[in-house]
């Protein structure tokens, strides 16, 4: 079969730009067909060597230092909050937590009236830090009473999003060719603090499928985690409490967190108790950021591994996958949603198997670890169809892993599991029936990608079990290096 044209899912593919021209200005090599695990770190931005990134942190802080002021003073009406808090998610950065295109949530109201009370209790100290070096957004995330992880990401790049506008039409003007852009007036891209008011401003920026784009500088990028963050904190509680050098604050909350414990409380009960500890004690916050601060320098080196890493997985392996493999296959031809979706898997374990396409799901010599990243790297293999590719799928009965649909009456869900996946059984025994039901699908898929003979075993005992070997509808797909291996012996034995 003739190879066919390259495949376009990346931001370089589509508007006819090199990739070492795009990696030479500092910015990442977005896929728009699908959000990538990335998101802007606050914290790279307050240790930048580059003034333009800690003016932007400046800029960040003010604004909350001006809710926190109108907070305390009571000003933060209905209305109030409504200009001030509530944002729509920056989808046009094509960075984040979705699983199918770009659209999240954007920052709701219980975001926005659980910032306004926190600034009114917890945090009515913010920005006049005495303890740490400078005051951190990140920081108002760390109680988790309405602030995550998600909605600081998304409130972040509203902060800075004049900037990546900036930055996007300073690249868009000087390298792509003038019918691949547009003038768009953008709301909310600075805020006046004499009117109180957002203001709009027009950028001629680059236009895809009806909208802009937006790129982002991969220095002020990361990963799974910002620097600072709960979890961490949490499993530095010892090491936080044990840096007080108030003897009296150490002991009050020591006593505290004791209080809570027993020889048989377990890792998650210890963390409760030192979450509840540090809610009485709002110091601890700032030791526990004071000791990120003086391991800054880390912070960047970790951000900029995750950023390569997130680059070879998504971007490099993809575009191997898509343009090196299954281009050369009727992987991109049409037909009902089960015949495509099977027929895909079947190709993805093709090319996996027998083509080398193995060494795509390893990143740094190790298999991929996560089952919402074999579901990502899927997704971006899913393109040029006129079918429905919805992830996460929720009809009521919980979420399947995709559903694939033409209409309401064809209709095929697949699911994509690691072979490690300790709960494997039980969604093959039961999941998948209820969620046939409940999305009126026709038919499932069950896809089990295995990384070891040890692996291998396990899925095909559970299958047994089961009863469900030999099904067409269960595909094993065998991703081990220890097979490639012994079958490249045996070739040359």
């Amino acid at each position: 079969m003739a190879k066919q044209a390259v495949h376009k899912v990346y931001f370089t593919d589509i508007f006819d730009i090199s990739p070492e021209a795009l990696d030479e200005y500092g910015a990442f090599n977005i896929a728009l067909v699908n959000d990538l695990p990335l998101f802007i770190d606050p914290f790279l931005l307050f240790d930048s060597e580059d003034a333009k990134y800690r003016a932007l942190h400046d800029e960040i802080i003010s604004y909350l230092c001006f809710l926190r002021d109108r907070a305390v003073a009571g000003e933060l009406t209905e209305g109030a909050i409504s200009q001030w808090l509530l944002f729509k998610e920056v989808k046009q950065n094509w960075l984040g937590f979705s699983k199918t295109g770009n659209s999240g949530t954007g920052l709701g109201k219980d975001f926005a009236t659980s910032l306004a009370r926190n600034l009114t209790t917890a945090f009515k100290d913010f920005g006049r830090e005495t303890i740490t070096s400078g005051s951190h957004i990140e920081k108002l995330g760390l109680l988790s009473s309405g602030v995550g992880r998600d909605h600081l990401s998304d409130f972040t790049a509203n902060l800075i999003k004049g900037f990546l506008l900036q930055y996007t039409e300073t690249f868009a003007l000087a390298r792509i060719r003038p019918e691949m852009r547009r003038i768009y007036t953008v709301n909310r891209v600075s805020f006046d603090y004499e009117t109180k008011r957002w203001k709009s401003k027009q950028f001629e920026l680059p236009y895809y499928n009806n909208d802009f784009v937006l790129l982002t500088p991969k220095e002020i990028l990361t990963r799974d985690e910002a620097w600072i963050n709960q979890g961490d904190m949490l499993s530095q509680f010892t090491q936080i409490c044990l840096a007080i050098p108030d003897d009296s604050l150490r002991a009050q909350a020591n006593e505290h967190f004791f209080a809570q414990i027993t020889k048989r409380t377990t890792e998650k009960e210890r963390k409760t108790a030192a979450l509840r500890t540090i809610e009485k004690f709002h110091e601890l916050l700032d030791y526990y950021v004071k000791e990120k601060e003086a391991n800054a320098s880390e912070a960047h080196s970790q951000s900029n591994a995750k950023v390569k890493e997130t680059q070879k997985q998504f971007v490099e392996n993809i575009k191997a996958l898509v343009n090196g493999y299954l281009s050369e296959t009727d992987f991109y031809s049409c037909g009902t949603s089960y015949v495509e979706s099977l027929k895909r898997v079947q190709y993805l374990k093709h090319v996996i198997e027998d083509k080398g396409g193995h060494r795509l799901f390893y990143v740094n010599g190790k298999p991929i670890q996560r089952e919402t990243d074999l579901h990502i790297m899927y997704r971006l293999t899913w393109f040029n169809t006129d079918l429905d590719v919805n992830a996460e799928v929720n009809n009521g009965r919980g979420p399947v892993d995709y559903k694939i649909s033409k209409g309401k009456a064809d209709a095929s869900l697949v699911e994509f599991k690691l072979a490690k996946n300790t709960g494997l059984e039980k969604n093959l025994q039961h999941q998948v029936k209820i969620y046939e039901k409940a999305s009126d699908a026709s038919v499932s898929i069950k896809a089990i990608l295995y990384f070891s003979e040890a692996e291998h075993v396990r899925v095909v005992k559970i299958l047994n079990k089961l009863q469900l070997n030999n099904q067409e509808n269960v595909v094993l797909i065998d991703a081990s290096l220890e097979s490639k291996v012994s079958a490249s012996k045996a070739s040359t034995s």
